[in-house]
């Protein structure tokens, strides 16, 4: 069996961030998002890896290398376009060939791994098995129908959902997923959507079986799922103190600091996140908070964030919080300061607070 993750999406809803950064490089816990989704797929036995790549193939590329550093076999398939996830199946066929495989979506996140979803799919005769969760908005996903515990119908993003089972970023496929997307035309916003695909392997006689998703799981291009992504991943979080913390400082629950890392005169409520190399000099750092490595907070507060790697945020007088800042920004104080700060950062933004 072999894995395909689908990194060639440009994260229009994440910009400015994405404008220099590809989407699945965007941290949760100081980890790449698209690791997750690696590491779900290596700790299901899947060790032949193919990542689809769009614009960003040279930064993905770079952080995920050959694949040496886990012990599996990445190759990287270049999509010529955005044309829908049908459309990175028929990309990806020569790749697959006649193996089965597992689809992850690169921006998406299961807490608690797909290793057994896999081997539920390995144990069966299923042509295609499809993850499902219940949603509060299923108007802007993929929808399935369920009758009798059989999937009746799926649409894409429907006007009127006539259900609130929407397609997780996970699916698993036999090779006739091929032979169904040749035969879909495009949808009105002119891509092949896996959802027509998979509706096309129904009306083909092929089974294609539902699994509810009882676990929580976040598509992360949006920046309310990107905080949320991350304050579910670290409230699972193991404490650790590898960096130094001086005798002033006080760390309050699960707080998780890594090598190199300097902690003075601050509090750090966790859970909590401190990367490589950063520094926390007179702050307070509030819960469900990742700061990357070699970034500096400086006489600030901030809570229920991340903040990327290199970013320097100094003498800010009011706390910030639900904030995403990208990597190398400066915040810092200017003369005259609002009551409030919410911000969406792109890498190397440099802001006066007024």
């Amino acid at each position: 069996m072999k894995g395909l993750i689908l990194s060639g999406g440009t994260g229009t809803r994440l910009r400015p961030l994405t404008y220099t950064r590809a989407k699945q490089l965007v941290p949760v816990a100081n980890k790449p998002v698209l690791y997750y989704g690696l590491e779900a797929i290596i700790a299901a036995g899947i060790s032949d890896i193919g990542i689809i790549v769009g614009d960003t193939h040279r930064e993905i590329r770079e952080a995920v290398g050959d694949g040496s550093r886990w012990g599996v076999r990445i190759t990287y398939i270049h999509q010529e376009a955005p044309l829908g996830l049908a459309h990175a199946v028929l990309t990806a066929e020569e790749y697959i060939q006649d193996d089965p495989f597992v689809m992850y979506l690169g921006d998406n996140l299961i807490i608690d791994g797909i290793t057994s979803l896999v081997d539920e799919f390995r144990g069966s005769d299923a042509n295609a098995q499809i993850l499902l969760a219940r949603v509060p908005n299923p108007q802007q996903f993929g929808v399935a129908e369920l009758a009798n515990g059989r999937i009746v119908r799926l649409v894409e993003k429907p006007k009127e959902p006539r259900s609130d089972l929407a397609l997780v970023g996970v699916y698993m496929f036999d090779q006739n997923i091929f032979q169904a997307a040749r035969r879909i035309t495009p949808s009105a916003r002119n891509e092949l959507e896996i959802t027509d695909a998979i509706q096309e392997m129904i009306s083909m006689g092929l089974t294609v079986d539902p699994h509810i998703v009882n676990g929580w799981w976040k598509d992360t291009g949006k920046l309310e799922d990107m905080l949320e992504a991350n304050r579910m991943v670290l409230d699972r979080l193991t404490p650790y103190q590898h960096g130094s913390v001086d005798d002033k400082t006080q760390l309050y629950h699960r707080v998780a600091i890594e090598e190199g890392a300097v902690i003075e005169r601050s509090h750090i409520r966790g859970p909590a996140i401190i990367g490589r190399n950063a520094r926390i000099i007179d702050s307070y750092i509030g819960p469900f908070t990742s700061i990357q490595c070699d970034s500096v907070i400086r006489n600030a507060e901030i809570e229920h964030s991340i903040v990327c790697e290199g970013a320097r945020i100094e003498d800010i007088g009011i706390r910030i919080e639900d904030s995403l800042i990208g990597r190398m920004v400066e915040l810092r104080k200017a003369m005259i300061r609002p009551r409030a700060y919410r911000f969406v950062l792109g890498d190397r933004s440099v802001v006066g607070i007024l």
